[in-house]
């Protein structure tokens, strides 16, 4: 789910930058260090996390009071408070993706800046054949089959994003419901 959020941040704006604009700076910095970076959000008025979100962009930056400089350091560690468009893969939601591995214990499936796994369990209700050569599933009955670069709708069963890195993140995938699947199946059931 997408989403705007309001957080604060403490930036550290490096001597180099220390030259230009200030807010321009302490701008920069703030979009280098947190977009494409999975952040907590924690809620001011509960003090409670309210979740990780995926920093897509930050859209505006605003310092609270002054910076301090360690001493040894030289740069300046400034609170800013940021609005930013953040995405939060939630639990059952239904997502589009396009399949970027094939394994013969399923295939990686890549969204957003996400990648999760649909195990070849929650494939199809079909037997399914594996053929890594060629990096794709058969249905032996159906005769559907998935490869890489096919796009999938998938709903996401089971999620860790335990840790700051999108990398370490684990997402599971199934597309064995009604609606989901390979998006070249859904078209031509819709056309039946």
């Amino acid at each position: 789910m997408y989403m705007l959020v309001e957080d604060k941040y403490i930036a550290r704006v490096p001597p180099e930058m220390l030259g230009e604009d200030y807010d321009v700076a302490v701008r920069e910095v703030t979009k280098r260090s947190l977009e494409g970076r999975l952040v907590d959000v924690i809620n001011e008025k509960t003090s409670q996390n309210e979740g990780k979100y995926l920093v897509i962009s930050v859209l505006y930056t605003e310092s609270i009071g002054e910076g301090t400089i360690v001493h040894g350091d030289g740069g300046v560690y400034q609170e800013v408070k940021y609005r930013a468009l953040v995405y939060y893969p939630e639990m059952q939601e239904i997502v589009d993706g396009e399949v970027v591995s094939v394994q013969k214990f399923g295939a990686f499936i890549k969204f957003s800046s996400f990648e999760g796994l649909l195990h070849i369990s929650q494939i199809m209700d079909d037997r399914i054949d594996i053929d890594l050569e060629n990096k794709r599933f058969i249905g032996k009955e159906t005769k559907r089959d998935l490869k890489v670069g096919d796009r999938v709708r998938v709903r996401i069963v089971a999620m860790n994003l335990a840790s700051s890195s999108i990398s370490d993140s684990k997402i599971g995938f199934t597309m064995k419901q009604v609606g989901l699947g390979k998006l070249d199946w859904l078209a031509k059931e819709a056309s039946q």
